[in-house]
């Protein structure tokens, strides 16, 4: 089974290609059938001045085939089908039910599309909300990390400044204790009766 959708407006932002085959695959993409998918196909999305193919053809008659003068037909549609197609559609717009049917879905459409931009703007602010509460956290985050540092830094620079006091208090017993050291020798050597 093929399905395929036409459609007036851009499914596939993220790809220029106008024509997509999709298939039935499981999650180690092997595929389902050899045949059967669906092919979706971006009207909005096909240019051809000069028509090479029956797709083409056909893809320019459902974008274009509103506007065309069913009495003044160009070369591309010079076809069978597309004469068929032409009557088909000179049909439909002339029987007053299916006129009313194809105004409807039309309007349908114009209200899809309006309901679709407003979801659009609406999700556009949620995302730019998003992105702006993520700069917020990221810049608190950002002011947390330079306190933090800070704070490592003083604390650095307080325990640089305990070990200079500490090196110092050492120096002061070292120098006390050779003061006494030296106070010994000589109370030693006065004891021997030696002179200073």
């Amino acid at each position: 089974t093929y399905a395929i959708w036409l459609l007036g407006e851009n499914l596939l932002a993220d790809s220029s290609d106008y024509a997509h085959d999709f298939r039935l695959r499981d999650a180690q993409a092997r595929p389902l059938l050899d045949h059967g998918g669906i092919w979706l196909l971006e009207l909005n999305k096909f240019h051809a001045d000069q028509v090479q193919t029956e797709q083409e053809r056909w893809l320019k008659f459902f974008k274009d085939g509103e506007a065309l003068d069913s009495r003044a037909l160009p070369s591309w549609m010079q076809t069978p089908e597309m004469t068929q197609a032409m009557n088909t559609l000179k049909t439909f717009s002339e029987k007053e039910r299916a006129y009313h049917t194809y105004q409807a879905r039309q309007n349908y459409l114009r209200e899809q599309r309006g309901i679709q931009r407003h979801l659009d703007e609406l999700q556009a602010e949620a995302e730019q909300e998003r992105a702006n509460a993520e700069q917020e956290r990221a810049a608190k985050e950002q002011a947390q990390m330079l306190a933090e540092q800070e704070r490592a830094a003083k604390e650095q620079e307080r325990a640089a400044k305990e070990q200079e006091r500490a090196a110092k208090e050492q120096e002061r017993a070292a120098k006390e204790a050779a003061l006494a050291e030296i106070e010994r020798l000589k109370a030693q050597l006065r004891g021997q009766g030696h002179p200073e």
